[in-house]
């Protein structure tokens, strides 16, 4: 049964792999676990910090599929369906991905032109696809940093609007006056806006955004509930909360989502940090303390706000 797609926390899913580079279903499940006890809203299971450039369809699919079952109707599950660059493969790997129950089969704004094209292609492009997308699924648009960022204008958004078919758009435009147009072009619409950079978050709350979903909900995702939840209530206190958590967020530039994992390693949800987006490499001592640094830190603010 499809649940309803409406805001708050949705962390951007770590793969875990394990000695054989392998999906590790067993370090899966106990992921999911982890973000239940920590309040999340959903799960954005498949996506480019799920490596999913370089997981075969079969992996991603199962790997949503899996996801979606460990959620046991807690929360509702999304996940992208497509990488491929030709169209007539991104459309087999669209309706495999609506095939494994997913809330919301989630499209990559950059597969649907290059980055010299314009907004008018990707439209023509969206058309034809969404043509050949299984009516009944629920869509989302996600602005993937990978092969390159394409954010789309407010313009672009309102048209997307007007399909009737996007309830989720995880925005990577990291600026607060961008996201305001955005939302007031689909003021009236059932297309929400999850912001994915923390620095803005809290302004963008404030604006109209329904939530967060970002790399950090990887690393202190109760954090991200208090605030989502409750940046009314919490007057000035919201202001230090955001604070702690855009520079926290600068961790993310070092060296992700090896480092989430290692972070997920020490809550025992992982057995280790192994990437195959990043193959042979290791997590240097200080890229581990700087790890280590942020989970004493999060333990201080999750006992000052709670989570």
């Amino acid at each position: 049964m499809k649940q309803t797609i409406d805001g708050g926390v949705w962390p951007t899913m770590v793969t875990p792999f394990d000695e054989r580079n392998g999906i590790d279903y067993e370090a899966v499940e106990r992921q999911v676990e982890w973000y239940a006890a920590r309040g999340v809203h959903g799960l954005f299971a498949v996506c480019q910090s799920s490596e999913m450039f370089f997981l075969s369809l079969a992996e991603r699919t199962a790997l949503a599929s899996f996801v979606k079952r460990a959620a046991a109707g807690r929360f509702p599950v999304i996940a992208s369906g497509h990488v491929s660059d030709a169209p007539e493969d991104q459309v087999e790997e669209l309706q495999a991905m609506a095939e494994t129950g997913v809330d919301a089969v989630v499209l990559i704004t950059n597969r649907l032109a290059r980055q010299d094209e314009s907004d008018e292609a990707w439209l023509e492009r969206l058309e034809w696809l969404l043509a050949r997308v299984p009516a009944n699924a629920t869509l989302g648009l996600y602005e993937c940093p990978y092969p390159y960022k394409r954010v789309l204008s407010a313009e672009t958004l309102g048209r997307c609007a007007e399909f009737g078919r996007f309830r989720f758009l995880k925005d990577t435009s990291c600026d607060a006056e961008t996201m305001r147009a955005k939302l007031e072009a689909v003021r009236g619409s059932e297309l929400r806006l999850y912001n994915a950079n923390s620095a803005t978050l809290l302004e963008t709350l404030r604006l109209g955004a329904v939530g967060y979903s970002g790399v950090m909900a990887n690393f202190h995702p109760e954090l991200y509930v208090t605030l989502t939840e409750r940046w009314r209530e919490l007057g000035e206190e919201a202001e230090k909360l955001s604070d702690f958590l855009s520079l926290s967020a600068l961790i993310e530039r070092q060296s992700y989502p090896m480092n989430a994992k290692y972070y997920l390693t020490l809550e025992g949800v992982f057995r280790q940090e192994g990437s195959r987006a990043q193959p042979g490499r290791t997590l240097t001592a200080t890229e581990r303390l700087e790890v280590e640094q942020l989970r004493r830190l999060t333990a201080q603010y999750i006992e000052r706000y709670g989570g």
